[in-house]
């Protein structure tokens, strides 16, 4: 009777263990394609999108939207850093704000970006931030956004290496839009969004 009762509980034993497992293993899958294709974390590395991003915060990245819309101005998106950038080789990500959507005419001029004839109204930065102009958004000239691309700027401009420098970026390089912050627990909630 109790060799009986010990082989019950051993029995018992297995079970919990085996579910224990299975439960662990469809966790793990529904992680993986979840960070596959619908969102996965990013870290804001440096101080290119100071003051609403701050270097070591945590976000996370919706990956899916894109798949059905396009992106669109003032959305800060994460994108593959393009082919001409020093890191592309180590397949470093950028977070930066999407400012022209093709067909756009973008230029830089006397600190200011004017988007399609107009002073872009860039409420969401401090009043005493300078655009700088760069290599492709040239002092003064007007820019014409490709289709299927999209120029993107950080939001700290004197410190960000960004499409002024290397044009436009096409949506392909694009990972997702950024949504949500969620460390450090001081700055947790959505992404504020921007539209001009």
């Amino acid at each position: 009777m109790k060799c009986k009762n010990v082989l019950a509980q051993r029995g018992s034993i297995g079970m919990v263990i085996l579910e224990f497992i299975q439960s662990i293993v469809l966790a793990l899958a529904v992680f993986v394609l979840l960070y596959l294709f619908v969102a996965q974390p990013n870290e804001v590395k440096g101080n290119s999108m100071l003051p609403n991003f701050v270097n070591g915060e945590y976000l996370l990245t919706d990956k899916l939207t894109y798949n059905f819309s396009e992106p669109e101005r003032g959305d800060v998106v994460v994108f593959k850093a393009p082919a001409t950038e020093p890191c592309a080789e180590d397949e470093c990500e950028y977070i930066k704000r999407v400012i022209g959507v093709p067909g756009d005419k973008v230029m830089v001029s006397g600190g200011e970006v004017y988007l399609n004839g107009e002073l872009l109204d860039q409420s969401f930065l401090p009043e005493d931030f300078v655009t700088e102009p760069g290599a492709f958004n040239v002092e003064g000239v007007e820019m014409v956004v490709p289709e299927g691309e999209y120029l993107c700027f950080g939001d700290n401009r004197s410190h960000s290496r960004d499409g002024r420098e290397f044009g436009p970026i096409p949506k392909s390089l694009i990972v997702g839009k950024a949504f949500f912050k969620y460390w450090p627990a001081a700055s947790i909630g959505l992404v504020p969004e921007v539209s001009f």
